[in-house]
């Protein structure tokens, strides 16, 4: 009889799943397909199979290596300010720091919900309309997200940590901030380390993306260069951020190794 309803749970979940698949597949505007032409694909294939390797570096600054650059700082910049400042979110955020005012840490976490709610891209756009276009929209877009995103994960692990040597430092008359910096930074700070570095690989993808809407970085001239056709162009900003990309999650990848 148990093994029955869980085939039935299972068929009815089965069932959902394709519905909710066949819906969304009916949705979505086929008319696209009409314009599409063999050709049109085949330029756009050769295009980026033959970079523009002059493109790379020419010494103007606004060549890939300089841009990519820029990116690299945009988001190292926007994830050191959401790490800094994410800090006192999870001081007001973590529920075991606060066991006898729970409202504190439910206005932290609601502070870290509205915060990640929204993409970097809505951001870069709000900052591009306050503070004007350039790197430092892109910098206030992923640091306001990040510390959105950091909070909730080091208020997580601070609710999750082992406290057997809270305890001990209290029983012999420690106080907070004691057991704060002697007890629970040594035991978190490399789990925070990492979920910094992790977020610093995020936000450099994310920050090749908001140059569409004026943030810096190496996003405006792709957009460009796929609105002109140009995918030769296309192709070598492509190779440069996958390279990028794949760099800095070496590195960072090696560094979290050895805080383990």
């Amino acid at each position: 009889m148990i093994k029955q309803n869980r085939s039935y749970k299972k068929l009815i979940l089965t069932a959902v799943a394709a519905a909710v698949i066949l819906y969304s597949a009916a949705g979505i505007d086929y008319s696209g397909l009409a314009s599409f032409s063999l050709s049109m694909a085949g330029d756009v294939f050769r295009g980026l199979f033959h970079p523009q390797w002059s493109y790379f570096y020419d010494g103007s600054g606004e060549d890939v290596f300089s841009l990519l650059l820029l990116t690299i700082g945009i988001a190292f910049l926007g994830t050191a300010i959401a790490t800094l400042l994410a800090l006192p979110i999870m001081l007001i955020s973590a529920a075991n720091l606060w066991k006898s005012r729970p409202a504190v840490a439910k206005i932290g976490k609601f502070i870290c919900n509205v915060l990640r709610a929204f993409p970097e891209l809505v951001y870069a756009i709000i900052f591009v309309k306050m503070v004007g276009p350039g790197p430092f929209a892109g910098v206030l877009a992923i640091g306001v997200h990040q510390i959105g995103m950091l909070g909730k994960l080091f208020t997580e692990e601070m609710e999750g940590m082992e406290e057997q040597s809270v305890e001990a430092m209290q029983a012999v008359g420690a106080g907070f901030w004691q057991t704060f910096f002697y007890a629970r930074v040594p035991q978190l700070m490399p789990i925070y380390t990492s979920l910094s570095l992790n977020h610093f690989e995020i936000a450099v993808r994310s920050a090749s993306t908001l140059g569409l809407v004026g943030a810096g970085g190496i996003g405006a001239p792709l957009i460009f260069a796929i609105q002109a056709r140009n995918w030769d162009k296309v192709s070598i900003i492509l190779l440069g951020v996958i390279l990028t990309v794949f760099l800095i999650d070496t590195v960072t990848g090696a560094i979290r190794k050895k805080l383990r």
